[in-house]
């Protein structure tokens, strides 16, 4: 019996307790322990399992195989790794195998009633796959395990969360529009244009679709907790991190690149210059998905992240629902076309610039994450900032290096802080 079989036989009961897309497989299982030691998005393991599959993948994790090891397998298979590489896998992904924190996971899951989908259910977003090895591993949904499914048209509603009362009425206008057009609206359960799409979609008895930056057993912001169970009743929350799993800046970035997979077009409804919104729309345009943006007061700064994807990102200028319908081919799910990405393609589906074209503040990921790691009270050692921000002891300690030199963390006898703004 394998590593990977005898942990599927320790959490069977907590693991049946999930409802899956089908039943449950070891290839479920799998996927669901490779989403509890990665963070989303993550090149590498997704270069791994698809040169080996999630099981091997998994199998080799727990076991302990060397890095060596997993690239004689993963070359051996046609795949591309090198052993640098998979040192520094390793070194992310194996902390974070606690079989402890994994059944707590299943629990939470089972709790709240929610679906693990993977690749192989027919419920499948297939969008996301455009994303290759940065698609996720699994998507664990409450509410309706086939509200992504191909069989349905869908087109993505962003802005701004400090939005004005134009933003929201167009955002208002647009969503119920698009619900009347046959469309499912998806977003990302934020305060502002965010919620305002999801709202008109539920009152005009339409289907919307919110991802979530943590688990789904924890609805983020809490302000939109109502509001979040009423789409789970008629529609789905989704998100690729596992039960318990807290929400954090890097993870908001990453989340916006599946609102732009699963969707067939994206609108910007309502933007100012530092938007997240944008990092969506840089996910689009890396995709090749039509993109389209709707223009506001030229003395408004909350439209001027719009204004910037006109002027200088060949977005289209779009003002009302059937404009919006159009972009993304009427409603009949054949969409308008792939436009040309922007930027280079690193040849995985995503641009190397998707997120910084656009100028939405992530101009270092790995910056990002240790960020989003440290505590401005408690300090931690190394080890532990390593493991919340999901990378290697030496990336960690380089990146803490810099930013100690730049004054942003401090290093006492305890571990590092990360010193407060102002």
């Amino acid at each position: 019996m394998t590593r990977l079989q005898q942990a599927a036989g320790r959490s069977a009961v907590e693991f049946a307790a999930v409802r899956t897309g089908g039943e449950p497989t070891l290839e479920a299982f799998a996927r669901a322990v490779l989403g509890l030691v990665a963070e989303p998005g993550d090149g590498v393991l997704g270069r791994v399992v698809g040169a080996i599959g999630a099981i091997d993948t998994a199998e080799s994790l727990l076991a302990g195989r060397s890095a060596a090891d997993l690239v004689e397998r993963v070359v051996g298979a046609g795949g591309d790794l090198d052993e640098r590489e998979a040192t520094a896998g390793l070194d992310r992904w194996s902390p974070r195998l606690d079989h402890g924190s994994f059944i707590r996971s299943l629990t939470q899951a089972a709790r709240v009633g929610a679906v693990l989908l993977t690749p192989a259910d027919p419920a499948w977003p297939r969008g996301v796959d455009e994303l290759h090895v940065h698609a996720p591993l699994g998507l664990w949904v409450r509410g309706r395990a086939d509200a992504l499914s191909s069989a349905h048209s869908t087109i993505a509603l962003v802005g701004a969360r400090a939005a004005t009362g134009y933003g929201e009425h167009v955002a208002m206008e647009a969503s119920a529009g698009l619900v009347d057009r046959g469309f499912t609206v998806v977003s990302g359960g934020a305060y502002g244009i965010d919620g305002m799409a999801h709202r008109a979609a539920l009152a005009s008895d339409g289907t919307t679709v919110a991802f979530l930056a943590g688990g789904v057993d924890r609805f983020y912001p809490l302000g939109h907790e109502s509001l979040l169970a009423r789409i789970v009743q008629t529609g789905a929350v989704v998100s690729e991190l596992p039960c318990g799993t807290a929400p954090t800046k890097w993870r908001f970035l990453q989340r916006n690149r599946l609102i732009a997979a699963a969707s067939e077009a994206t609108v910007v409804l309502e933007a100012g210059t530092r938007s997240g919104s944008l990092n969506t729309a840089g996910h689009a345009a890396a995709l090749g998905r039509p993109l389209g943006a709707v223009p506001g007061p030229v003395t408004s700064p909350a439209s001027a992240g719009c204004h910037r994807l006109l002027r200088e990102f060949d977005a289209v200028c779009v003002v009302d629902a059937d404009q919006m319908a159009e972009l993304a081919g009427g409603g009949n799910g054949t969409g308008i076309g792939r436009r040309p990405a922007l930027g280079s393609s690193d040849g995985a589906g995503r641009s190397p610039d998707a997120d910084r074209t656009i100028g939405t503040g992530s101009d270092d990921p790995t910056g990002v994450r240790m960020l989003d790691a440290l505590s401005t009270r408690t300090p931690r050692e190394l080890s532990d900032v390593a493991r919340r921000a999901g990378l290697s002891v030496p990336e960690a300690m380089s990146t803490l290096g810099r930013f100690e030199a730049e004054g942003i963390v401090e290093r006492r006898p305890s571990g590092w802080l990360r010193r407060r703004a102002g």
